[in-house]
């Protein structure tokens, strides 16, 4: 277990590029901040131009000289997904981190402009494709870095909550049945599993980038907000911010297992990392996760896989 991680104790990112998709609020700005402050080059991928040049100013006036770039990423968007990685492969230039961050968490359903639910199809399928189409920048990375292995890595964003989820292959897009909570889970499963399966197939081809996971525990981001009610009906709703913020983190404590997944010598590939106060849903310490069964079912791993390629198109690392 390794206890007290803080972002102080990431290593200089002098020459290093990181994509980090959604990084323009909550946990995705927190690591943009930090590893721009730590001298990495940060391309940020944002679906809105307006808040991505915010973002970039903010963290500008906390780093000065900090390194950063715009790119507009819709992850519910093959073709804007296909068009953000081939300009980046096209540059070629190294990509030595990628962090698939950004998640969508809703209460309809809704679907992506390719026909997918939409949570799946962002969380899931969106970075499946990214990250496929991005691995020659991270190769390229690796063929700089000779000797570091593992520097050059691919950190995607899970949550505890994919312990109570499911995978149902008879219904991905759950156009059968439908309840937020359950999709979500889904989705934030298929990542696990997905960075799982990305680390076996890595190895087996004997590349030095590493796949690891973190989740933020329960962070306090927007989707926790209360409103802001008056008499009784504000008192209670005060009363209930403070007993679920005493049991969420900030988002500068969620970010903490990203960063230290993507910069950290001691995670390894295959890793899962997460906070390690009460149920793992807060604490500044940063540690092993816990892993659901059905998480390590390689088979199912492998199937779903399979779909993500037929889904998307996206056909890599066949193992």
């Amino acid at each position: 277990m390794y206890t007290d991680w803080t972002a102080a104790e990431i290593p200089d990112q002098t020459g290093r590029r990181v994509l980090i998709t959604g990084a323009n609020s909550g946990i995705g700005y927190i690591t943009a901040l930090k590893l721009a402050r730590k001298g990495a080059t940060i391309v940020m991928a944002c679906r809105d131009e307006g808040r991505g040049k915010a973002a970039i100013s903010r963290i500008l006036a906390e780093a000065p000289g900090g390194r950063l770039e715009l790119v507009l990423l819709d992850l519910a968007s093959l073709a804007s997904v296909r068009e953000v990685a081939a300009r980046e492969v096209d540059r070629g230039l190294p990509l030595d981190l990628l962090i698939n961050n950004a998640g969508v968490r809703l209460s309809k359903r809704q679907e992506t402009k390719d026909g997918f639910e939409m949570q799946f199809g962002t969380n899931v399928l969106g970075h499946f494709a990214l990250t496929g189409l991005l691995l020659p920048a991270l190769e390229r990375a690796t063929a700089q870095n000779a000797g570091e292995d593992g520097r050059t890595r691919v950190v995607t964003v899970s949550s505890s909550g994919h312990r109570r989820g499911q995978i149902d292959f008879d219904d991905l897009h759950s156009t059968q049945r439908y309840h937020p909570q359950v999709v979500y889970q889904r989705s934030k499963l298929g990542n696990l599993m997905f960075s799982f399966e990305l680390e076996r197939r890595l190895k087996a081809e004997s590349s030095k980038v590493a796949s690891v996971a973190a989740h933020p525990g329960t962070a306090e981001t927007g989707m926790y907000k209360i409103g802001s009610g008056k008499g009784m009906a504000g008192v209670a709703e005060r009363t209930l911010a403070w007993t679920i913020g005493a049991f969420l983190n900030s988002d500068a404590e969620g970010a903490l297992p990203t960063l230290f997944a993507a910069t950290a010598p001691e995670a390894k590939g295959g890793g899962y990392y997460g906070p390690q106060g009460f149920r793992e849903m807060r604490g500044g310490d940063v540690g092993e996760g816990k892993v659901a069964p059905q998480a390590l079912d390689r088979a199912a791993a492998a199937r779903l896989w399979g779909a993500c390629e037929d889904l998307t198109g996206v056909r890599f690392l066949h193992g």
